[in-house]
């Protein structure tokens, strides 16, 4: 009795079609991975949203979205304070961690800090967007001591002081090498920021957002390869405040960590290394994401939203301070 069986030409056309099965299928399933990724770094921010609140409900204020170690802030000192981040560790479950801190001189500078210990390859899950391209952590060789977790959220400080803004509207914020410094949103330098002052309203503005994609080449930096990340942590990692130069707190640099005064469109890249897009630190580094289209962001109702990259930059400005006497609507 004969045998059948396939002939080649068959049995190459049942690879293609299967070939071509598949190469449909996959960018479905990688579109269902980035929906799923995506979701979780939303609920990383409603995360890191309640914890704000809660710490707003026990100390009738916000934290300070960046630190020196001057009263209130710390014990004394006159080096690199703590960045909001820190302040909230109780309310996303690391009050362990918090407990042991020590607020004094250079508490935010792990390099130097007694606190290295307490960070060196700890992992927050909320401090971190799954779909980040970023390396999770920084190399050693920039933060000597300790090997530092890279987060991927900011605070907003407010936006830059720019005539576009309604109403004549000015940003109490200073400026210097490293790009403006806004006051007049959440977390800001030495910020003792309540809802109360928060005019737009919660919902209207944006408290945390994400910084959590590449925005330029680390090779073509002044350092090949040094730094591998360009958001507002600089190669000092998430713990790093701001600093107090007079040893009196009245006195403080003009270097922000762990906060943002937006100035930039969502995603712009092409930006120099310098003033306020520079990496170690620059001010204005725009919000990033490697979610196709936009980014992540709570509001100061600690509800959480998508944001297009193609928003106007007038709207992102106007979400980004939360007292400008204009009430934007998100949705």
């Amino acid at each position: 009795m004969r045998r059948s069986a396939f002939t080649l030409v068959e049995l190459l056309v049942v690879i293609a079609i299967i070939g071509i099965l598949v190469a449909l299928l996959l960018p479905a399933v990688q579109a269902a991975r980035e929906a799923g990724r995506r979701s979780s770094c939303l609920n990383n921010l409603k995360q890191v949203g309640l914890a704000l609140h809660n710490f707003h409900d026990t100390y009738k204020r916000f934290p300070a979205g960046c630190a020196d170690d001057q009263a209130p802030f710390g014990n004394g000192g006159n080096g690199w304070g703590s960045s909001w981040k820190i302040y909230i560790l109780p309310f996303v479950e690391q009050n362990a961690i918090f407990q042991q801190w020590q607020f004094n001189n250079n508490s935010g500078y792990v390099n130097t800090s007694p606190n290295v210990t307490l960070v060196n390859n700890l992992t927050i899950p909320a401090y971190r967007c799954p779909s980040s391209p970023i390396p999770d952590y920084y190399a050693s060789s920039n933060n000597q001591g300790s090997i530092e977790m890279m987060s991927s959220y900011t605070g907003i400080a407010g936006a830059i002081q720019t005539p576009i803004l309604p109403n004549n509207y000015q940003d109490p914020n200073g400026s210097g090498g490293n790009g403006g410094n806004a006051a007049s949103a959440y977390l800001f330098a030495r910020s003792k920021q309540n809802l109360s002052k928060i005019v737009d309203g919660t919902s209207n503005s944006i408290m945390v957002g994400e910084q959590s994609d590449h925005l330029r080449d680390a090779q073509n930096l002044p350092i090949p390869g040094a730094y591998t990340a360009i958001t507002s942590q600089g190669p000092h990692g998430w713990t790093m405040g701001c600093a107090c130069n007079n040893g009196t707190g009245t006195q403080w640099t003009d270097r922000t960590f762990n906060c943002t005064t937006v100035a930039y469109m969502i995603n712009q890249r092409g930006l120099s290394n310098s003033g306020g897009t520079g990496q170690n630190t620059g001010n204005n580094i725009p919000l990033s994401s490697a979610h196709p289209g936009g980014c992540n962001a709570a509001l100061g109702d600690a509800s959480t939203r998508f944001i297009s990259a193609v928003i106007t930059l007038n709207t992102l400005l106007q979400l980004s301070c939360g007292n400008d006497g204009n009430v934007v609507n998100i949705d």
